[in-house]
């Protein structure tokens, strides 16, 4: 489908677009300009681990010991290190030091879960110490919880001689007001398919950071030997050690058996089968087998998929996810051998609360990978919300992506705000994405590869489902950011910077046909993968 001449013709023929550009606006460094961050804890929340960044110079930098006195002696002007009366706890809180991480930061945990409260007062006692930088609690992040398809709307087990892309999937086609199959009118696609007469992929690295990857009939697994599982917590993991793997494959994250039942569960998170959601949003990007003459099509399907796996049962730490963001763009992380496959672009559709400034570690591992030439993008998630008091939605240097659905409309769910960058089809669930319907449409989710299992993944995955969340929305950009860089290789120009491709982005978005209203903002409009690759080829830089 890539054509060479078809770009070196628009090259020759067409005017070059420059683009100044400015720098993402920093965040503060803490509330009221303090060392520290507590906003990701959460009222009933418990913690063990926390995040230190040390100063530079500082002794604590290098001496686990002399840092592990420091935070001990917080923990005692904390009041956490007195004994409980009897019945309680026979001691008090004390530290243990954990592993330094790719940012420079150092992670300690302490001896048991503190509750949101003595956690705060833990980590200010901590920042009080003039040796440090910056500290947080490491809170598990989580994969964005999409809406599922009713079982009834999925398509039937493949035929080889069939494919569901002219029927499924209107996310990847014109938005012309074309009537699909199922009887609703597109205005929220984004030209994929003409993209594709200028670039596939090839070339480029993608890395998938979410539950990993699974084998299936029509998803391209060739790259997940070379992935890597992130996840250090064992119950997390759910292998028997805490320790760090090779391979980026998921082995489930259901939670309706114990230990999960019981360790992740809650009137917030009910109990959950194995959602393979790595699988989903990697096939969305570029892993789905496309012109095959089966299943679905994926949007850089010449580019090569690298799954890591930093979400389980559970959810995620923080430290874990830096890391593996750090890892995925080709930098160093102790512990793990080097990236032989640097990603070009990250994505990462996954998120929780709390508020992301340039001194949190995730911020640090994306100011690293994005001067390593990693393009990160991230969904907006899917609260409904202000996307600025999320992380990584509002991290600096990130593109935070919002979900519409097939009438160009923002969903319903989709976080919102000026931490968004732009937004891509993530469906609407409902007919004519109105929630006030209550008639659930097929053409209001996002369809990819699945696995069949419950719990642990068959063998070789045969189905495939609809999901609709800011999950599927990030995943188009990150697969039109593989065209627009393969288009570019392909010509031998040089690779754009993070900061060029998130203006090309942005001045070929189109605006919807329902305009957004005030502070929904779903940033410069809805990605349109065919103008962007035109002026990537187009592109040159102010020298």
């Amino acid at each position: 489908m890539t054509h060479r001449y078809a770009i070196k013709a628009l090259l020759g023929a067409s005017i070059a677009l420059a683009l100044s550009l400015s720098a993402h606006a920093a965040a503060p460094s803490g509330p009221g300009g303090t060392r520290y961050d507590v906003s990701s804890l959460a009222p009933n929340g418990h913690y063990d681990r926390f995040i230190v960044t040390y100063r530079d110079g500082s002794t604590e930098r290098t001496d686990h010991a002399a840092l592990l006195q420091n935070v001990g002696a917080a923990i005692s002007r904390a009041g956490l290190n007195r004994a409980t009366a009897a019945g309680g706890r026979s001691s008090g809180v004390q530290a243990a030091y954990q592993r330094k991480l790719a940012t420079g930061a150092d992670l300690v945990r302490t001896s048991r879960k503190l509750d949101s409260s003595e956690a705060a007062t833990l980590v200010r006692q901590i920042a009080a110490d003039p040796a440090v930088a910056f500290v947080a609690p490491d809170v598990m992040l989580h994969r964005v919880r999409d809406i599922q398809a009713p079982a009834n709307l999925a398509p039937a087990t493949f035929s080889p001689s069939d494919t569901y892309y002219p029927f499924y999937q209107w996310d990847l086609k014109a938005p012309d007001g074309t009537v699909t199959v199922f009887g609703d009118a597109n205005h929220g696609g984004t030209r994929v398919n003409d993209a594709w007469d200028l670039a596939d992929g090839k070339g480029v690295v993608i890395a998938v950071l979410d539950t990993g990857i699974t084998r299936h009939v029509d998803v391209d697994t060739s790259l997940a030997d070379k992935g890597y599982d992130f996840i250090t917590d064992a119950l997390v993991s759910g292998r028997a050690t805490d320790d760090r793997v090779p391979g980026g494959w998921d082995l489930g994250d259901w939670t309706t058996t114990e230990p999960w039942l019981s360790a992740c569960t809650n009137e917030n998170n009910p109990p959950e089968l194995s959602s393979w959601h790595g699988t989903h949003v990697a096939s969305t990007a570029g892993a789905e087998i496309t012109d095959n003459a089966l299943g679905m099509a994926g949007i850089a399907f010449h580019a090569r998929v690298l799954p890591v796996r930093v979400l389980g049962h559970c959810g995620g730490y923080t430290s874990d996810i830096a890391d593996a963001i750090v890892w995925a763009a080709g930098g160093k992380v102790d512990g793990v051998p080097r990236n032989r496959h640097p990603a070009q672009v990250i994505n990462l559709s996954l998120g929780g609360e709390g508020r992301c400034n340039p001194h949190d570690v995730t911020a640090k591992a994306v100011a690293k990978a994005n001067a390593l030439g990693a393009v990160v993008v991230v969904s907006a998630g899917n609260s409904g919300d202000d996307a600025a008091k999320y992380t990584p939605a509002g991290c600096p240097g990130v593109i935070t992506v919002a979900s519409t659905g097939i009438t160009s409309q923002r969903a319903y769910y989709s976080n919102y705000g000026h931490a968004v960058e732009i937004a891509a089809p993530g469906g609407g669930v409902y007919q004519d994405d109105d929630p006030n319907t209550g008639t659930i449409s097929y053409d209001g989710f996002i369809w990819q590869a699945l696995n069949n299992g419950d719990t642990t993944p068959v063998p070789e995955g045969t189905t495939y489902s609809g999901y609709a969340g800011t999950s599927q929305a990030a995943p188009h950009v990150t697969g039109t950011v593989a065209l627009m860089q393969s288009a570019r290789k392909e010509l031998c120009l040089p690779p754009l910077k993070p900061k060029q491709v998130l203006k090309l982005l942005q001045a070929t978005a189109y605006r919807p046909m329902i305009r957004p209203k005030g502070k929904y903002s779903i940033g410069a409009g809805i990605l349109d993968s065919a103008a962007a690759v035109e002026a990537a080829v187009q592109f040159v830089p102010h020298k």
